[in-house]
């Protein structure tokens, strides 16, 4: 079960009933494209991340223990200060930052960092005592040396919940100031603060390099966003009965459930992964990173650019301008998608090896790599169908729903993927394919609900958009491949460089044969999508 990471926008697309696109104010266009060009940094740094730590550790046992243990303080910042970020600090932080007294804004701030430093205090206390049990729990297929490393590995690891939780929070506080520079530096920042000691402490301290490459990066992530804090008076208060904490507490206890759910099932595959092959969790995880970089620029851009709109939207009087925004989104996130798909399908293994095959990661690591890569294409579709869904029923203020479903995806993994992974022998693919059950059953089923929760979603619209991008990216994906084969030939050149060419020349012609074939079938969303880019360009100049 893959934990597909997010990014933020404060872009937003409007909608009238008819459906027709309006643009948001110049300002919040800007904010966005602040935290989409963050976010891209990001992505990219975090391509090169990955490609420093196959390059260094190739896919040996340490890595994945390294994968399994990164999971532990990443799910406990997600349940106590990531999940509520954007449900719940701040909502409430928006409300005291508009006053004209900033003391109320301090002194909120100043609690909340205190109870942070003390909560996660306590925690990290108990991960160092626990760290053994923590990876016979993880990782029990593991030889025992392996889990002394993945227990080494925690205990170096944990401290970084004092920096990850003040980081939360004081993004939080930026956003609710309209700040949004800063907030977008730091995950690009997190990224290189890990290649570095990756890169550069490795032969030093070996596999601790992972781990303290975690540290350093929240390190930085926390330094860069520091200076948004200037001239506020910050001191160490404790204050259990501030109102404001019973209000963030109320928004978020949904959250925070759908939350525990998506992290057992990511327990529970780390489990599962590690009784197939000690490489199998970082297979995983590098396919799993192709796979969210498409997620995170593309579903998670639009539900999150969509939301605000849905929020606004009275169903009771206005349910077809409800339904538009959602199929709008739905529409939008689809003919972006299915061409990502189609493009990673056929560019998977030279992509996997321009990125990955150095150093200590080998051919046969590509080929593993690529085999679980093409299993995750198969969920892709329906994954970034299911974000723009699930925000429509948060926008209604429904947070159950979407956490029963989440529960039954959990019990459909837990059914398919042992059998898969075990009974069919299919070993770590089995666990990739079952993810892809999951992601697959659990866009249907809210699909399902939503028609009859909204009466409707403009399913004729939407079957038009995909049949017209399918047509589209398979076209895309033929000329795709017809220009790999004219440029696989061995040149006489560096093998990085070869690579590089095997991508970005097939890549090139796939992109613009999309565009070519978009235009011809008339898909009105990539229009929509060339116009807004258009006008903003135009709006800059």
């Amino acid at each position: 079960m893959s934990s597909h990471s997010s990014t933020r926008t404060n872009q937003s697309i409007e909608t009238n009933p008819s459906g027709d696109a309006q643009p948001e104010s110049s300002g919040i266009a800007a904010a966005a494209g602040i935290t989409f060009l963050g976010n891209l940094a990001s992505r990219i740094l975090g391509l090169a991340r990955q490609s420093a730590m196959s390059h260094v550790f190739g896919t040996e046992g340490s890595l994945s223990a390294f994968f399994a243990v990164s999971a532990v303080p990443k799910m406990i910042y997600e349940m106590l200060i990531g999940g509520m970020l954007s449900a719940a600090l701040v909502p409430v932080l928006s409300d005291y930052a508009d006053k004209e007294n900033k003391e109320d804004l301090w002194r909120l701030v100043s609690i909340l960092l205190s109870l942070a430093t003390v909560v996660m205090a306590g925690i990290i206390l108990l991960l160092e005592l626990l760290a053994p049990l923590i990876a016979d729990l993880l990782v029990p297929g593991f030889s025992a040396e392996l889990r002394t490393i993945t227990a080494m590995l925690t205990r170096i690891i944990s401290p970084v919940l004092l920096l990850f939780s003040a980081s939360g929070i004081v993004t939080a506080v930026l956003y609710a100031r309209k700040d949004f520079t800063y907030p977008a530096m730091g995950a690009a920042v997190y990224n290189a603060g890990m290649i570095i000691s990756v890169l550069f402490l490795e032969p030093f301290i070996g596999a601790a390099a992972l781990s303290v490459g975690v540290l350093l990066g929240g390190f930085l992530q926390l330094a860069v966003q520091s200076p948004g804090l200037r001239g506020m008076r910050l001191t160490f208060t404790l204050n259990w009965s501030h109102p404001a904490l019973r209000r963030i507490l109320k928004l978020y206890a949904p959250v925070a459930l759908s939350l525990i759910i998506s992290n057992i099932g990511i327990v529970i595959d780390r489990n599962l992964a590690s009784r197939t092959t000690e490489q199998a969790i970082a297979w995983m995880m590098d396919a799993t990173y192709f796979i969210q970089f498409p997620l995170g620029l593309v579903s998670m851009a639009i539900s999150l650019a969509i939301l605000p709109t849905l929020s606004r939207i009275d169903v009771s009087n206005n349910l077809k301008a409800f339904t538009s925004t959602v199929s709008l989104g739905l529409r939008l996130v689809l003919a972006l998608i299915i061409p990502a798909a189609v493009g990673l399908l056929v560019l998977g293994q030279p992509v996997i090896a321009l990125v990955f095959e150095h150093g200590e990661f080998v051919t046969f690591d590509t080929a593993q790599t690529s085999r679980a890569l093409r299993y995750y294409l198969l969920g892709l579709p329906f994954a970034a169908i299911d974000l723009p869904l699930v925000f429509a029923f948060y926008a209604r203020k429904d947070t159950v729903t979407p956490v029963l479903v989440g529960i039954a995806g959990v019990l459909i993994y837990l059914a398919v993927g042992p059998a898969l992974a075990f009974l069919l022998h299919m070993g770590f693919l089995g666990l990739v394919l079952a993810n892809s059950i999951q992601l697959t059953s659990h866009a249907i089923i809210m699909l399902i609900l939503f028609r009859r929760r909204f009466g409707g979603i403009e399913g004729n619209r939407i079957i038009r958009t995909v049949a017209k991008a399918s047509v589209a990216s398979i076209v895309m994906g033929l000329c795709t491949h017809l220009a790999y084969r004219a440029v696989v030939t061995r040149l006489d050149i560096s093998r990085t460089l070869h690579e590089a060419i095997l991508v970005g020349i097939p890549g090139a012609v796939g992109a613009v044969t999309y565009l070519i074939s978009a235009s011809i079938l008339r898909i009105e969303e990539i229009t929509l999508i060339w116009e807004t880019i258009h006008k903003r360009l135009k709006h800059l100049q």
